[in-house]
């Protein structure tokens, strides 16, 4: 097994829903292969307007032939795995490119940064890890998250001196998914509950708003910023016990259990 990077546009002309699926042609085979169980970054090229760079993070569950498209193959991704990085990683910092695979002998970038799908170093992963979940606190809750420590899914690796480990039990931690994964909805939303339209920010100044999942982790609903909703305390106590709900209009629906639907 091997970190790897995959380059992702959002105009690509590929079959690919980064956090189901990644269809790449014959020749990126056997690169990809060598990241079959393991963890890979999604990279967004220079060249797209505003791009992200290093933006989102995901395990290779299996690769199979794509079905509908002959010489074409699908990377699919672990259910739940897929995580956007809290802070987009550019593709070059004050001391180059942060993924120093890139650069050749003479100090240039190579062409092998142009590659679709290519290896990745566990200390070029370990930075690119770093720099993504990088937390400066803006967005912090109100209280403390509970230190139940659920994961992913994650078979225990052969012991290795490899420092770019201790990065996967990050990724897979559910308390540093759950903070994530508010940081991008919050962002999203300018820190606004969804329902009532309010942003409250506390004395500390952080936001009271909180980030609901509209497809649950139970049910593998990913951390993505279009699978979560900014929500105040109640309208997420009463979101996740069906009392309130979005039609596909993005209108509120009541249910019919409340006391007073009307009110």
């Amino acid at each position: 097994m091997a970190f790897g990077v995959f380059i992702h546009r959002s105009d690509s002309i590929y079959d690919d829903t980064p956090a189901e699926r990644y269809q790449f042609p014959k020749r990126y085979l056997e690169r990809a292969k060598a990241c079959l169980g393991d963890w890979i970054i999604y990279y967004e090229p220079r060249k797209v307007a505003s791009s992200r760079g290093y933006y989102a993070v995901a395990k290779i569950e299996q690769i199979i032939p794509d079905p509908s498209t002959p010489e074409m193959y699908l990377a699919l991704i672990e259910p739940g795995s897929y995580l956007d990085f809290a802070t987009p990683v550019p593709f070059s910092d004050g001391n180059g490119p942060i993924e120093r695979g890139v650069v050749n002998e003479a100090g240039s970038i190579s062409g092998r940064a142009q590659a679709a799908v290519r290896g990745l170093s566990g200390s070029d992963f370990g930075r690119i890890i770093d720099a993504g979940l990088a937390d400066e606190n803006l967005l912090l809750p109100r209280t403390d998250l509970a230190a139940i420590d659920q994961t992913v899914r994650e078979e225990r690796a052969p012991f290795s001196f490899d420092d770019a480990r201790p990065r996967v039990s990050a990724i897979v931690s559910r308390i540093v998914r759950d903070r994530v994964f508010r940081r991008i909805v919050l962002r999203a939303y300018d820190e606004r509950c969804s329902v009532t339209g309010l942003k409250l920010i506390n004395g500390g100044g952080r936001a009271e708003a909180e980030a609901a999942h509209i497809r649950p982790v139970e049910a593998n609903g990913p951390d993505i910023v279009s699978n979560g909703l900014a929500l105040s305390g109640t309208a997420h106590w009463m979101f996740d016990r069906g009392l309130i709900g979005l039609d596909d209009d993005l209108r509120i629906m009541v249910s019919r259990q409340v006391n007073d639907p009307d009110g």
